[in-house]
């Protein structure tokens, strides 16, 4: 099907492209969502008509995307989740948690917005990008820790994945004399 693009959208083209997408992606997204309408005679009319206005509004979108990339360039988010000794968590974070987390700071970023093809299954510091609008994205610093304090000792640079990290214990300075008396009776009989 050949639709007018009435915004920029990637990997398909700018606001008032022609361009060929499968029926489906047509009927069921551009068009419902106002993305796009039918390429023919009448809507090209109407398109040329409304550039003027549908430019206007894009570039409005755009600034006040900018203003919340401003805003947002460079912060972290914490989120304390359970997580094992090896650091792999118990759940994941998945965009909503991204989401809501952004919503406790004050941001209302949409759930489309944020680029996470797979969810977060570990703790540490993790990249997350978000589209705020078709030219605008930022990435943003996501904090998976077991707790508020060891959120800060990674925001630092420490690995919190090993005994030492996590308890204090210094994993390569253990005996097995710390674990067992070496002068106990193997099989429990006392002669």
């Amino acid at each position: 099907m050949q639709v007018i693009l009435l915004e920029r959208i990637a990997k398909l083209g700018q606001m008032g492209e022609t361009v060929k997408v499968r029926d489906g992606f047509a009927r069921n997204y551009l068009l419902p969502l106002g993305k796009a309408l039918r390429a023919n005679a009448a809507n090209k009319v109407r398109f040329e008509a409304e550039r003027a206005t549908l430019e206007a509004r894009n570039l409005e979108r755009k600034s006040e995307a900018q203003k919340v990339a401003e805003v947002l360039d460079g912060k972290t988010f914490v989120m304390v989740r359970a997580a094992g000794e090896t650091g792999q968590l118990y759940g994941s974070v998945a965009a909503r948690d991204i989401i809501e987390a952004l919503a406790a700071e004050g941001f209302n970023i949409g759930r489309n917005q944020v680029e996470l093809n797979h969810p977060i299954k570990t703790i540490g510091l993790h990249k997350v990008t978000m589209h705020l609008h078709a030219e605008v994205e930022i990435a943003v610093e996501i904090n998976v820790a077991r707790s508020a304090e060891e959120a800060e000792r990674q925001i630092k640079g420490e690995s919190l994945t090993s005994a030492d990290a996590i308890y204090g214990v210094d994993e390569d300075a253990l005996r097995p004399e710390d674990f067992f008396d070496p002068d106990a009776d193997r099989d429990g009989d006392e002669e």
